[in-house]
């Protein structure tokens, strides 16, 4: 297994977490194609520019790893069902006027990535941590409280995506190779789709004949670039370092949603944003405070 390199993890964590900031850019310009059918066009373009790139990227023995091992073939479906409910709430919230919660559902990840590190890893939380993870809690349940609904597109994304994270970071499959078995699992289902759906807009000869269908191509290396960035990080960083690395993608997309798209930010909305806001500073003066102590620790010890 390749050493970490928490260098390197935070150079491919932040690439991956601007692109995907600004994503809403390439959604928006795809607007007036139904969310499903993009969702069905990132399957079938990542599984072949994923095929493609793993031809002249060579993983030796991945395939004959994944058969030696059957379990890693079923953490993998589920990593593959987790990112397709992601992908299209991600894509429908933003083409709907839904940024803002989008935005909001990102900015709980971390929070979330820092709960299933404590449950499910065993990593303990220190007592600014605790009060981060609290005071990120009131705000979303603040957000119930005053706007009356479940934040559903929120916890939506904010839970799909720290699962899968998480999923992933266990499996021991190569990034690239990950990605790929993910997305040629899901194409049957892309296909099918298409298959009873003759008169979605990918269906139509005229579809093929402009330049619509270059743009809906371009979903596969989209997608696949910071997949690949992220899944990378994950071996070179801690699982709650990488989380509250993703307040990066938030904030471009909040930024996007008021500054160029209109969208209004309540009363409700920005107090929620607020307690996040404040729960990521304390967490992040601790998780500085921490690393100020291990290279404390470190030099003692050389």
């Amino acid at each position: 297994m390749q050493a970490a390199n928490p260098r390197r993890g935070y150079l491919l964590g932040i690439s991956a977490y601007i692109i995907w900031g600004l994503f809403p850019l390439y959604f928006k310009a795809i607007a007036n194609v139904p969310a499903v059918e993009i969702i069905v066009h990132r399957v079938l373009w990542s599984a072949l520019f994923g095929a493609l790139l793993l031809l002249v990227w060579k993983h030796p023995r991945w395939l004959a790893d994944l058969r030696s091992n059957p379990r890693r073939f079923g953490v993998l479906v589920a990593s593959g069902a987790l990112i397709a409910v992601n992908w299209l709430t991600y894509v429908w919230a933003v083409n709907n006027g839904h940024m803002l919660d989008a935005s909001l559902g990102y900015y709980i990840n971390p929070l979330i990535n820092v709960l299933l590190g404590m449950l499910l890893l065993g990593e303990r939380l220190r007592r600014l941590q605790w009060l981060a993870v609290t005071l990120a809690s009131i705000g979303v349940a603040q957000q119930l409280w005053l706007a009356g609904h479940v934040p559903w597109i929120s916890l939506m994304l904010a839970l799909s995506f720290a699962f899968y994270g998480l999923i992933r970071k266990q499996a021991p499959v190569a990034a690239l190779p990950g990605l790929v078995v993910e997305t040629w699992m899901l194409v049957p289902f892309a296909i099918g789709w298409l298959l009873l759906n003759p008169d979605s807009m990918s269906r139509q000869p005229e579809f093929w004949s402009s330049t619509q269908w270059l743009w809906v191509a371009a979903a596969g290396p989209v997608t696949l670039v910071p997949l690949l960035c992220f899944n990378a990080a994950a071996r070179h960083l801690p699982y709650a370092a990488l989380g509250f690395l993703q307040y990066v993608a938030p904030t471009l997309v909040l930024l996007q949603a008021v500054l160029l798209f209109g969208e209004h930010l309540s009363t409700s909305t920005l107090t929620a944003f607020a307690f996040i806001w404040a729960a990521l500073a304390i967490y992040s003066v601790d998780a500085w405070r921490s690393l100020q102590r291990n290279k404390l620790l470190l030099a003692a010890q050389n």
